[in-house]
């Protein structure tokens, strides 16, 4: 038997804490909604998946397993409800830091233009 790629090891990592993580929120999913789980997970997460294989990732240990099934079993409702509500917040902080660094990076340029203009035509 080979040994599975890394990709392989991490898709079946997360199908079992995927499996975990519904029967803890109590939640019943079709084939095609767990399909669906984890496209979004390999595409969220291919360079990585990439990477891992090019360092020959290896499987994850059993007790490593169970210690990530174990702190989903500890999440209480409210943690994954705070969760969930994090992710479309993080989404609009990071356009608005984006837009922060732009203007930030506009402000350095003209800051550096005026410096250059300054030198070059001797001050004022």
């Amino acid at each position: 038997m080979t040994e599975p790629t890394g990709r392989e090891a991490l898709l079946t990592a997360f199908d079992r804490l995927f499996d975990r993580a519904a029967d803890k929120l109590h939640i019943e999913c079709s084939d095609a909604e767990r399909a669906e789980a984890k496209k979004y997970f390999t595409d969220r997460y291919d360079e990585a998946l990439q990477l891992i294989d090019k360092a020959a990732f290896p499987a994850i240990p059993e007790d490593s397993m169970q210690r990530m099934e174990q702190a989903i079993d500890g999440l209480s409702p409210a943690y994954v409800a705070a969760h969930l509500a994090t992710g479309p917040l993080a989404v609009h902080v990071q356009e608005f830091m984006r837009q922060l660094a732009l203007r930030a990076a506009e402000q350095r340029l003209v800051e550096h233009l005026t410096s250059q203009a300054d030198d070059r035509y001797g001050g004022n």
